[in-house]
């Protein structure tokens, strides 16, 4: 590692600690940089992204054939996370996308798998229902069964690899909020409720709250209350335990998509994906209204009928999406010190180790070992700085 410069603190200030800062926290710390995250709460906590109790990885992936390589890679780190720390985070239980075969889900998973030569199977109606019982697809539905998806756990996920960060010498400072930041050549300061720090640079890993870090460029980003519930199943034969149902995404109608978890513990998950309201991170997010609760139930008892039972409970998470759906991991485009990283849109978790990994090189000035050009800033309009 390069001697730090005497005006600096740390080699890098991380804000934002959740799964993609923890990640970048862990990997920079094992580059031997000097390395700084901060986070407004105690994480893993329930006020962002990162929680949930279970969140869905998968290689054929519907929404571009260029992220394959990116959770090729996610898997090979979470295997070094688990190796590194002793712990079990992955659970490997087949994944399905379920939905018309001219579909965006079923023609999208379809064309990943066919463009990386991944395993995959082509299964019909009657061919879910016999494999998976628990499931009751449409007649007109097919399903794209893939045998190396399955579930991780988010908040275990973070709390590890803050773990190995500090063990490689992070500083990880929680409940400390970051007021504002001032980037000059070659150094940036952060101000804090708590006091300043200065590093070489900077990764704005905030999740929903990175808006309001960079108010001047009018990032293109929306933040959506997502609710997820945990049903208790009415079927007493084990169909729904991990072994016997994988995890699901569903197209149920055209564009219009829910995703759904075995039984691990608390009742079988299932999330709408998107479809959310735009609500205010700093604002207290509401629980789920009756109304909420019944179109869940709906989508459970069309599609997953023997799990229809009591909702043990429910939670609300935010996703921040860009227009596109995609990424946003790019340089701030007049501080080049500063990185911006918005790797959600609701499908960012399972990558995290990876991207963790490329937002570490390009705080110290490496070249990213990915193709980046997806997740640009500059295929938004131009950004309007401010006065």
């Amino acid at each position: 590692m390069t001697d730090r410069a005497a005006a600096t603190d740390h080699d890098v200030i991380v804000v934002g600690a959740g799964a993609m800062g923890s990640a970048t926290a862990w990997r920079l710390a094992l580059e031997g940089a000097s390395v700084l995250a901060l986070d407004r709460w105690d994480p893993p906590h329930a006020h962002g992204s990162s929680h949930g109790r279970s969140r869905i990885i998968r290689e054929a992936y519907y929404e571009h054939p260029r992220y394959v390589p990116l959770v090729r890679r996610a898997y090979e780190l979470w295997g070094e996370v688990e190796r590194e720390s002793g712990r079990v985070l992955l659970r490997r239980t087949g994944g399905l996308m379920v939905g018309s075969p001219s579909g965006a889900l079923v023609r999208g998973a379809r064309a990943s798998a066919d463009a990386h030569a991944l395993p995959h199977e082509l299964l019909g109606a009657d061919e879910i229902r016999r494999r998976f019982p628990g499931l009751e697809p449409d007649d007109d539905m097919v399903g794209v069964f893939e045998p190396r998806a399955g579930a991780l756990d988010p908040e275990m996920c973070v709390a590890t690899m803050l773990d190995l960060a500090r063990r490689k010498g992070a500083d990880v400072r929680t409940n400390e909020r970051v007021m504002h930041w001032r980037a000059e050549r070659g150094s940036v300061t952060v101000a804090t409720d708590r006091g300043h720090h200065r590093a070489r640079s900077l990764v704005l890993a905030a999740g929903a709250w990175l808006p309001s870090l960079v108010a001047d460029l009018h990032l293109p980003l929306v933040v959506e209350r997502q609710l997820l519930f945990w049903f208790e199943p009415v079927a007493r034969d084990g169909r729904y335990a991990p072994g016997a149902a994988p995890v699901a995404l569903w197209e149920y109608a055209p564009d219009r998509f829910f995703y759904t978890f075995p039984d691990l513990g608390e009742g079988v998950k299932l999330g709408i994906h998107h479809e959310g309201e735009v609500v205010d991170p700093d604002a207290p997010v509401d629980p789920a209204r009756p109304d909420e609760v019944e179109r869940a139930r709906a989508l459970v008892r069309r599609f997953l009928p023997g799990a229809a039972g009591r909702v043990r409970h429910s939670v609300a998470c935010l996703y921040t999406d860009t227009p596109d759906f995609h990424f946003l991991i790019d340089r701030h485009p007049e501080h080049e010190e500063v990185i911006l990283a918005s790797p959600c849109s609701g499908h960012g978790f399972k990558f995290a180790p990876a991207i963790g990994e490329i937002l570490a090189a390009l705080a110290l000035a490496r070249p990213a070992r990915l193709d980046l050009s997806l997740f640009s800033l500059s295929r938004f309009s131009p950004p309007t700085p401010g006065p």
